[in-house]
């Protein structure tokens, strides 16, 4: 033994096991994480942004980067690197007083983070160490205390810690002291350091301003700031985005590896969806290879375009100060942030729709304002349309918004009786051939399955269920403040266009006007595009079940008919826009925070989310899955029949090709993994070859809900009875290998049950 384990031994059974008492019994697992430390920690940054003034705002962005970089490049890659147990595996008399932690032990992740908040703190409110220093101490102890880690791990935690945490705000202030003053120099002067907010420059050390130096002056003026800002958010954004995902943080959903098959099978079209998301993540594959970057990597580049795109279209018409806080608007944005990270049909669809809505109005303003040729725009709103046909069947529904905009407005109307518009509808139909040519082949499929999922192929009975379930589900989807800012807005302008005193305003703004606001004209278009889409889906609720997801090209036009109503009011003197602002922010951030990694919660409260609440649920745990599934599959193996796996859902299917090792590379000429067959078109399963060639040999079938009378209901059981069923109409034997769990750092995130079946007859 050496000296360092000696130490660690003796010291962790004195504080663990010698110097206890009741009193510190209940009070160390309190220190080391409780429930009430995330919403008191919350309100208290909450209290500290509103009330801190510039200096507490600095200080919330540089602890937020230090943590968060530090936590990610330092603390969880040594805990991997060291590998060391903690103290309660080795150690059997450990008084365990917490929840046993799934990660190693070296360093204190705790410590670490206390530590760097301390050193954070430090830097912009020096007498913060009489407090910070003492409660990093006491949670660092309490680490020994409940069992969790050895002396060493808190020690290392807290040099760590306090060494990130110091270096990453010094790198900070070092950056902004270089950088700001070349591309932001009008702020820098007001703010030449971010560390100590109250310190001013003498006259020797301002650089003259490049390109002019008034605030509202060109070249470098206050606009230009705002422009350099708004795309270094974009660019921040899309490379954290593509990190995020070359981590391996979260794995494929359902629908992304069932899609991702698809990509191996190119066709002119699908059983349920079109050939665009098949296309895409065939590109994306081919680029970064059959890996989940590969599988996403176009999302957050959609989401970097059209966050560009958008970001001048509002700063022309209402100022890049207000540009950039539409760009963390959409960043706050649940629904938005998610369709940037997983590659469905999703992000194909918003961006499609947002081109045709574009290119639709620059080419109605043209055919008004008569500055540019119309046809070059109306193309783009033809192949915005058909692409977003080849993405979603729901997108001719952006006709219908444009049908409502010419009904609404009679000047825009003239654009009927001229070719252009003509010439994008020709360009749509002709983008619809594939699709028609691959239903007409295979006995108009899609067709089919659109009404049965639409509920068209029953009688309408009209129910409340589906409808409260969609408005249960959508304001968190949207944020619940922005809604709220979306619903004011909407009504503001519906209610402005029927005033005797409204005067539509000019197609395009005069250069030398004050960007007051967009026009009413496009405020109309703008509300055509993402209003009625919203109420459509809202309505259809009363007759079939509407996935929340649906609305998600109205999002993006509803955000920007919410902005530039807000700034119109902003101009009149009308605050309560920007109060919306800063609620839905501050409210949107860290929840899309937690959506990207909800391990935060144990992080920061010393206890995880339960898995049957833990949004990441459906994009984890099941590499798991298909790890339990092929050790059953090669004990299957081992009794001399070759086997192969089959899953009871598409999704399933496309999972297990995935992540089953050894299989991604088979998937398209020698796959290993099959959908259970069925006697008519469920899926796009049914197109290719199934495993009825493959008599005498062995199969694992994975059901994905247990049979388990008492906690699944009669449909459940009676659809799983009538899979088994059929597997022993075409296996020699079905025989039940147990119900398994696949555990996610001790949370059980995917209950299931697998069953040997041999003797393909």
């Amino acid at each position: 033994m050496t000296m360092l384990q000696l130490f660690d031994q003796t010291v962790f059974r004195w504080v663990n096991q010698v110097w206890t008492n009741p009193i510190l019994d209940r009070l160390m697992p309190f220190l080391s994480g409780n429930r009430f430390f995330v919403p008191g920690g919350l309100l208290l940054l909450g209290l500290i942004a509103w009330r801190g003034g510039c200096r507490a705002r600095c200080y919330l962005v540089v602890l937020f980067l230090a943590l968060a970089i530090g936590e990610t490049v330092m603390t969880g890659p040594l805990k991997k690197g060291f590998g060391r147990l903690r103290p309660f595996a080795t150690e059997p008399e450990t008084r365990l007083l917490a929840g046993r932690g799934p990660s190693y032990a070296m360093p204190s992740g705790h410590a670490a983070i206390w530590a760097a908040a301390a050193a954070v703190t430090a830097w912009f409110y020096r007498r913060s160490s009489r407090y910070m220093v003492p409660l990093a101490g006491a949670v660092g102890y309490s680490r020994m205390y409940v069992g969790v880690h050895w002396p060493t791990d808190v020690l290392a935690g807290w040099l760590i810690g306090a060494a990130y945490g110091w270096t990453i705000a010094w790198l900070i202030e070092a950056f902004w002291r270089r950088a700001g003053s070349e591309w932001f120099p009008l702020w820098w002067k007001r703010q030449p350091s971010l560390l100590f907010p109250e310190a001013q420059l003498s006259s020797e050390t301002v650089p003259a301003s490049r390109g002019g130096g008034t605030e509202g002056g060109g070249g470098a003026g206050i606009e230009t700031h705002w422009w350099r800002l708004g795309c270094l958010w974009i660019c921040g954004l899309l490379l954290a985005r593509l990190g995020y995902l070359a981590s391996g943080t979260i794995e494929l959903s359902e629908d992304e590896a069932y899609q991702w098959l698809w990509s191996k099978h190119p066709a002119l079209s699908y059983y349920s969806k079109p050939p665009m998301i098949a296309y895409t993540q065939w590109l994306g594959t081919h680029l970064w290879g059959d890996t989940e970057l590969g599988v996403r990597f176009f999302s957050p580049v959609i989401a970097a375009i059209l966050g560009f795109w958008l970001f001048r279209f509002v700063g022309r018409w209402a100022g890049f100060r207000t540009g950039f806080w539409f760009l963390v608007v959409v960043t706050a944005t649940p629904l938005l942030a998610v369709g940037s990270i997983l590659m469905t049909i999703d992000p194909l669809t918003v961006v499609f729709w947002m081109v045709a809505m574009m290119g639709g109005w620059r080419a109605m303003a043209a055919e008004m304002t008569g500055r540019e040729s119309p046809i070059r725009w109306w193309v783009v709103t033809g192949l915005g349309l058909g692409c977003g046909f080849l993405s979603k069947y729901s997108s001719p529904l952006e006709w219908v918004a444009f049908a409502l905009f010419f009904v609404w407005v009679p000047a825009a109307r003239v654009c009927l009786r001229r070719p252009g518009v003509w010439l994008a509808v020709g360009i749509n139909l002709v983008c619809t051939l594939p699709v028609l040519i691959w239903n007409l082949q295979h006995g108009a499929v899609g067709l089919t399955h659109l009404q049965e999922r639409g509920g068209l192929s029953e009688s309408w009975r009209p129910t409340l269920r589906y409808l409260l379930d969609f408005l249960g589900a959508v304001p968190f989807l949207m944020n619940p403040v922005f809604l709220l800012a979306i619903v004011l807005a909407a009504i503001g302008t519906w209610r402005a266009s029927f005033r005797r005193d409204s005067v539509e305003r000019q197609w395009e703004p005069m250069a030398d006007e004050p960007k007051r606001g967009a026009s009413d004209v496009l405020m109309k278009f703008i509300f055509c595009q993402g209003v009625p889409l919203f109420v459509f889906w809202t309505v259809y609720t009363l007759r079939a079940q509407v996935l929340p997801n649906w609305i998600s090209p109205a999002v993006l036009p509803l955000l920007l008919l919410g902005t530039f109503w807000w700034h119109r009011r902003w101009t009149e003197g009308d605050t309560r826009g920007v109060r919306l602002l800063m609620a839905g922010t501050a409210l949107g951030l860290p929840l899309v925070g937690l959506l990207h990694n909800t391990d935060w919660v144990s992080k920061i409260a010393g206890a995880p989310l339960p898995a049957k609440v833990d949004p990441l649920r459906r994009v984890r745990g099941f590499r798991e899955v298909a790890r339990i599934v092929d050790e059953q599959r090669d004990r299957l193996a081992s009794e001399g029949h070759a086997a192969f796996v089959i899953a009871d859902h598409y999704g399933r299917t496309g999972l297990l090709s995935f992540y089953l090792p050894g299989t991604r590379g088979q998937a398209q000429r020698n796959p290993q993994v099959y959908a259970i067959s069925t006697d008519r078109p469920k899926n796009q399963f049914w197109f290719w070859p199934g495993y009825s060639d493959r008599k005498g040999q062995s199969a694992v079938f994975m059901l994905g809900e247990p049979l388990n009378p008492e906690k699944t209901s009669k449909a459940t059981q009676a659809r799983a009875e009538a899979l088994l069923t059929r597997l022993r109409g075409e296996f020699g034997s079905v025989d039940s290998l147990g119900i398994f769990e696949a555990n996610l750092k001790r949370r059980v995130f995917h209950r299931f049950q697998l069953f040997a079946c041999r003797d393909k007859k």
